[in-house]
């Protein structure tokens, strides 16, 4: 898996048992075991280039060509890396790619109304260097039934939190947010997804423009910042925020326009106010999504868990725990799945669903209007 962040690979090697889930059988097996996980970041230069090609009005098509091999190639190499030091020999590979670009809602393109998405990182290039099948590219297919093509991850989440007693909300906090709402005894199609908004992506943005790191380490700069609540307003009037799920966020909604904007109106502020707006952003814009589309003030819920590197940020953590209207904040480590590891081992789950020729999309999450197979697979 590499997010939004574009920050690096996160590798989870998973071992699965011979039953999952059907959506004719709605019982979800919780018996996977995760073997081991690794985190291998991008080199700068690689970093660089993939965030300039994120949402970009131009982009050289031979260098898009280009980054999709040399994604193929380090995709591979943490693969292959992580199971050698672990020892263990690898049947199948699940790759999300780098999202390049998404748009959930169709468009006018050309006389027709589409919606698209780009994930970039060669399936073919993995399969023949690790000398196993590879499954990626899992978003088109459900776009094709309908779907805004995410939330996927619900599916492991449903899998992960349901209880026929305690409704939870899995809250992942990447480059962007988003929640899976599972009320206590909820069936598959009873799930509520969707993107709330930016995560760690303005955060980042910011801190990576206003001082020499990529982003605020343990939150120390947040922690002594004040919020500026003009500021703050201006960004919660965002479109975004007022659109009903199923909904879909990235950096064509967040990415460097919205931080530029975001910069220009803090002009003039400490480093540390300005990046502790931006981590009350990404704090106020979840707690309002779930309190406007969840229900979750009307007891249908009792536990927030935390998932993503915003799990990392004690700061962004107490403005959530502060704030939280109730609801007992946990983090996905508590459950036993590292909060690092757990969009990793997602879509392993996909992968294995797909190569079992099972469906793995949660309609109420991605509003398709049926169940798909997700990805295609790239032989050895």
């Amino acid at each position: 898996m590499s997010g939004t962040s574009a920050d690096g690979i996160n590798v989870a090697l998973v071992k699965f048992p011979g039953s999952t889930f059907s959506h004719a059988s709605p019982r979800l097996s919780r018996r996977f075991q995760l073997l081991a996980h690794s985190q291998t970041p991008y080199p700068p230069d690689v970093r660089r280039t993939v965030l300039s090609l994120m949402n970009a009005a131009q982009a050289s098509v031979a260098d898009l060509a280009r980054l999709n091999f040399l994604l193929g190639e380090l995709y591979a190499d943490a693969v292959i890396k992580t199971a050698r030091h672990e020892k263990i020999r690898v049947d199948l590979v699940g790759c999300h790619g780098q999202t390049l670009y998404h748009q959930g809602d169709a468009a006018d393109f050309l006389g027709k109304k589409l919606a698209v998405t780009w994930q970039t990182g060669e399936g073919a290039v993995i399969a023949q260097r690790v000398g196993v099948p590879v499954v990626s590219d899992f978003r088109p297919a459900d776009m094709a039934a309908g779907g805004k093509g995410a939330p996927l991850v619900p599916f492991l989440d449903y899998l992960l939190y349901a209880d026929r007693r305690m409704g939870r909300v899995a809250q992942n906090i990447g480059g962007i947010a988003n929640c899976t709402v599972i009320p206590a005894g909820a069936k598959p199609e009873q799930v509520i997804a969707f993107d709330t908004g930016p995560g760690n992506m303005v955060i980042d943005a910011v801190t990576d423009r206003l001082t020499a790191s990529p982003f605020d380490r343990d939150g120390h700069l947040a922690a002594r910042g004040e919020t500026m609540e003009k500021v703050l307003k201006w960004a919660l009037g965002a479109p975004f925020f007022k659109k009903k799920p199923p909904k879909t966020a990235g950096r064509e909604e967040f990415g460097r326009e919205f931080a530029h904007e975001f910069l220009r109106r803090c002009a003039g502020a400490r480093k540390e106010d300005v990046i502790a707006t931006a981590t009350a952003l990404t704090a106020r814009s979840i707690l309002d999504a779930l309190q406007r589309f969840a229900s979750i003030t009307k007891g249908r819920v009792g536990e927030l868990i935390i998932s993503g590197g915003g799990a990392k940020n004690p700061t962004l953590m107490r403005m959530l725990a502060q704030n939280a209207m109730g609801l007992k904040v946990r983090t996905a480590d508590e459950f036993g799945l590292p909060s690092e590891a757990k969009e990793a081992v997602a879509f392993a789950l996909l992968a294995y669903q797909t190569w079992r020729r099972q469906p793995s999309n949660i309609l109420s999450a991605t509003g398709a209007q049926h169940p798909a197979i997700l990805g295609k697979i790239s032989y050895a």
